[in-house]
C-alpha cells in the first residue's frame, strides 16, 4: 500500500518484475538434482525418491545417491568445464526401475543441474524421427525467401511434434509480433494475419528466450513441484532448465487460450529475438527431448538461413548505394553548385533510403522529389532542431512540433541528413504514416483483477480478433537504411567540404583580383584629379573619370550583390509596368555612345510591356551585351531581339553575336560564381566572374530564366520573363 492507503499502480512493469527464471519449483513430469562443484547435493525435487529412487540430503556426495552410471558421468563431465562459467545442455537415456528417461545435465552459475524428464515413448519411436528431422532440415536449405522458410518451418515442426498448431511469428520494431506462418488443425480458429503485442513477452521472458531457445509445458494445468535443500545461497537460477516451473501469469495465459500444451522455439538471428515458433495443443502433449532438440535444430537452420538472406539483401543494398555514394562524389567533382550536381540523383537518392518522398536544401534553396510541396517541406526544414546530431529520425506525428503536426497530411516519418550545417545544407527523407487496420490476437490490454493477495494484472481473457486502426505512426528507418544513410552523408559531407574549400579559395582568388582592379580606376582618376590641377584637356580627363568610377562601381556592385545572395536576403526586386521596347532602345544608345567602336542592332517587331525592375533587368542586359561586345567577332554586329514566345505568356529578350561556340565544359558553370575561366580572361580583364550568375540570379527573381545556345554562327543568350498580363 502507497502512503495514502491505496494499492500501488499496477502496470506491464509489475509482470516485467517477476522473477521467473528462480520460481523455486518444477514441473511435475521429471525430477531435478542441484550440486556444487565439487559434487555435493544442494537442492532436489520434492518426493524425489518417488521418481527416480535417490533418498537426497543437503550436502549428500554425488556417489551416495546411486544415480545411473551415463547421469553420474554427464555430470562430472558438466562439473569438469564449470571453470567456463557455464556448459551447454548434456542429455542422455537412462533407465530407473521400469521408467525410461531423458537425463539432462548443464552447469550455471557455480552449480551443476541434472534433470530427469520422463519419457512417454520409446526410444525406438524417438530414433525414427531422426530420419524426418534431417530430411525436414535438407527441404528447409533449399528455400529461397524468409516467407518460404517460415511457411516450410511450421509444417515440418508440426508433422515432427504433432501440436494441433505451429505458427512462427516475426517481432516487429516495436517487440509486437506478427503471425506469418501457421499450420494447424482443421478444427480449431487458425490466427495467421494477426497481431502480438509487445507485452505479451515481458522483457525477463525475453531474456530467457535469447538464452534457453527451447521451451514445453507438457500440461498446462500441471500442479508445481517445490524445490527442496536450498542452504541459504542465492535461488537457483533455472534459467537454462528444462522442468523449469512455469510463470502463474503465463499459465493463465494459456488457459485463456484454451490451451493444454505449449511449446516455444526462439529464431534468434544477429543475436536478438527475430522471432519465434509457438505450438500449442488442446490436450496434454509430452514430446521427448530428442524430438525437441530436433526441432530446435531446425528453428537454428531457419534462423541462419534468415541472417544469410537478410545478410544478402543488406549486402547489396549497401553496394547499390556505396556505387550511388560514388556517383555523388563524381557529380560534385564536376559541377560547381551542389543541387544542380544532386538534382539528377534525387530520385536514386529516394529509393537508397526507402524514403516516399526527398527534400534537399542548401543556403535556402530546395529541391524534392514525390509528393511534397514546397511550402510544407520549408516548414519540415525549418522545424529542425539546432541539437547537433547530423543524422537523426522521426516516426511519429507526435514527434514533430505541435504547430506543424495539422499540415502534415499524410507525412510522419523523417530522416534527417545535415551534409552542411552552416550553409543549412539538408537532407530529408521522408515517409508516409502506415495506416494499418491491426488484427490484434484480442485487445492488447490486460485487466486488473483481484484476488487472495490483492490487486494484480492478469493477461488477456480474449483472444477473438480485435480490430484497430493505426495512424499518425511511419515505419522507422532500420539499422541497414541507417548505415546507408550515414554512408550517403559522409561521402555528400566531404563533397561538400571539398566544395566550399574550393570556393573559399576562389573567393580569396576573387578578392585579391578585385584588390588589383580598384587599384587601376584608383590610379587613373588620380592622374585625372593631378591633370586637371594642371589645367590641361579636361574633356579627356572629364571622361576618364567617368569610365573608371564606373568601372570601380560596377566591380562594387557585383560583390555587394554576391553578398545579398549569399545571405539568402535576395536582390530586392522593384517590379513596376515597364515599357521594354524603351528600356532596350535606351540602353543602346547608351552603350553605342559609350564605345563608338560598337555595332548594336534592334530587333523589335512590337511594342512589349512587362512587369519588372528595370534597373536590375538594365544591369543583366548590360552584362549580356558588355560579354558579346567582347567576345563576338570584331567588326560584327551585336544583335538584340525582343519578341513574344508562342503562346504570348512570357517575352524572350535575345543577344546574339558571332563567334566559335563556348567549349562544353564552360557551359556546364556558365551560370556558377567564381569560376576560373573569368579570372584573369585576357578577353574580359575587367570580369570577375559574377556578371552572369547575378544575371542569372536576376532572372530567377523575375520568375523567368537565363539560358545559353549557339545558332551557328551566333551565341545566343536568351531572357525569358514571364509577362503576366
Amino acid at each position: 500500500m502507497n502512503s495514502n492507503g491505496l494499492a500501488p499502480d499496477l502496470t506491464l512493469a509489475n509482470c516485467a518484475a517477476e522473477p521467473i527464471h528462480i520460481p523455486g519449483s518444477i514441473q511435475p513430469n521429471g525430477a531435478l538434482l542441484a550440486f556444487s562443484a565439487e559434487r555435493l547435493l544442494m537442492a532436489w525435487r520434492a518426493n524425489c525418491a518417488d521418481l527416480i529412487g535417490a533418498r537426497p540430503t543437503l550436502g549428500a556426495e554425488l556417489a551416495a545417491l546411486n544415480l545411473p552410471l551415463a547421469a553420474v558421468e554427464l555430470i562430472h563431465e558438466a562439473g569438469a568445464d564449470l571453470d567456463a562459467g557455464e556448459t551447454m545442455p548434456l542429455a542422455c537415456e537412462v533407465t530407473i526401475g521400469a521408467q525410461e528417461f531423458d537425463c539432462i545435465v548443464h552447469a550455471y552459475q557455480g552449480r551443476i543441474i541434472a534433470e530427469f524428464e520422463r519419457r512417454a515413448l520409446s526410444s525406438d519411436v524417438v530414433a525414427s524421427f531422426a530420419l524426418k528431422a534431417h530430411a525436414a532440415i535438407d527441404r528447409l536449405k533449399r528455400q529461397q525467401s524468409v516467407d518460404a522458410l517460415l511457411n516450410m518451418v511450421v509444417q515440418q515442426v508440426r508433422q515432427l511434434t504433432g501440436f494441433d498448431r505451429v505458427m512462427a511469428y516475426r517481432f516487429r520494431h516495436d517487440d509486437s509480433g506478427d503471425v506469418v506462418a501457421e499450420a494447424c488443425d482443421d478444427t480449431i480458429e487458425p490466427y495467421l494475419g494477426r497481431r502480438y503485442p509487445a507485452s505479451d513477452i515481458p522483457a525477463q521472458a525475453r531474456r530467457l528466450y535469447l538464452i534457453n531457445s527451447l521451451r514445453l509445458i507438457s500440461d498446462v494445468g500441471y500442479l508445481p513441484v517445490p524445490l527442496l535443500g536450498r542452504d541459504g545461497d542465492a535461488p537457483l537460477d533455472m534459467s537454462h532448465g528444462v522442468l523449469r516451473s512455469v510463470s502463474p501469469i503465463h499459465v493463465e495465459y494459456l488457459q485463456n487460450m484454451g490451451v493444454h500444451a505449449s511449446m516455444s522455439i526462439s529464431i534468434v538471428v544477429g543475436g536478438r529475438l527475430w522471432g519465434m515458433l509457438a505450438c500449442h495443443h488442446m490436450a496434454p502433449r509430452q514430446v521427448p527431448y530428442s524430438i525437441r532438440m530436433a526441432t530446435d535444430v531446425l528453428a537454428q537452420v531457419l534462423a541462419s538461413s534468415v541472417q544469410t538472406l537478410e545478410a544478402r539483401g543488406q549486402a547489396a543494398g549497401i553496394e547499390r548505394a556505396a556505387e550511388l555514394g560514388s556517383r555523388v562524389l563524381e557529380a560534385m567533382s564536376d559541377e560547381d553548385q551542389v543541387l544542380r550536381a544532386l538534382a539528377p540523383l534525387v530520385p536514386e537518392l529516394c529509393a537508397a533510403l526507402r524514403a516516399d518522398a526527398l527534400v534537399l536544401a542548401l543556403h535556402g534553396e530546395l529541391i524534392s522529389h514525390g509528393d511534397i510541396g514546397p511550402a510544407l517541406a520549408r516548414a519540415m526544414l525549418a522545424s529542425i532542431e539546432d541539437s547537433g546530431e547530423v543524422l537523426y529520425q522521426r516516426n511519429d506525428v507526435a514527434d514533430w512540433p505541435q504547430a506543424l503536426r495539422a499540415q502534415l497530411g499524410k507525412w510522419a516519418g523523417m530522416l534527417v541528413l545535415s551534409f552542411d550545417p552552416s550553409s543549412q545544407g539538408v537532407l530529408l527523407a521522408l515517409r508516409t504514416e502506415q495506416v494499418e487496420a491491426v488484427r490484434w490476437a484480442g485487445k492488447p490490454e490486460k485487466n486488473i483483477v483481484h484476488g487472495p493477495l490483492g490487486p494484480r494484472l492478469t493477461p488477456r481473457g480474449s483472444f477473438d480478433e480485435w480490430r484497430q486502426t493505426v495512424r499518425g505512426r511511419a515505419e522507422p528507418w532500420d539499422a541497414t537504411s541507417l548505415t546507408i544513410a550515414s554512408a550517403l552523408l559522409s561521402k555528400i559531407s566531404r563533397a561538400v567540404a571539398a566544395r566550399n574549400a574550393e570556393v573559399d579559395r576562389a573567393r580569396t582568388e576573387l578578392m585579391a583580383m578585385l584588390g588589383h582592379d580598384l587599384r587601376d580606376p584608383l590610379q587613373a582618376i588620380n592622374m585625372a584629379g593631378a591633370m586637371l590641377e594642371l589645367g590641361s584637356q579636361s574633356e579627356l580627363i572629364g571622361r576618364r573619370i567617368k569610365s573608371s568610377s564606373n568601372r570601380m562601381q560596377r566591380l562594387i556592385g557585383h560583390v555587394l550583390d554576391m553578398s545579398r545572395i549569399n545571405a539568402g536576403i535576395g536582390l530586392g526586386m522593384q517590379l513596376a509596368m515597364t515599357d521594354l521596347n524603351a528600356m532596350l532602345s535606351d540602353l543602346v544608345e547608351e552603350l553605342g555612345a559609350a564605345h563608338p567602336g560598337a555595332r548594336f542592332q534592334l530587333d523589335m517587331p512590337a511594342p512589349v510591356c512587362a512587369m519588372v525592375d528595370a534597373d536590375r533587368l538594365v544591369q543583366v542586359l548590360a552584362n549580356l551585351m558588355s560579354n558579346a561586345r567582347h567576345h563576338g567577332e570584331a567588326g560584327k554586329p551585336v544583335t538584340i531581339g525582343l519578341h513574344r514566345d508562342g503562346d504570348g505568356a512570357d517575352a524572350l529578350i535575345t543577344v546574339r553575336n558571332q563567334g566559335a561556340p563556348i567549349a562544353a565544359a564552360v557551359v556546364e558553370k556558365l551560370f556558377d560564381p567564381f569560376k576560373h575561366t573569368s579570372l584573369n580572361n585576357p578577353r574580359n580583364r575587367q570580369g570577375v566572374g559574377l556578371g552572369l550568375y547575378i544575371a542569372y540570379q536576376i532572372a530567377r527573381g523575375h520568375g523567368g530564366d537565363l539560358a545559353y545556345h549557339y545558332e551557328a554562327p551566333e551565341i545566343v543568350f536568351t531572357l525569358r520573363l514571364p509577362l503576366g498580363l
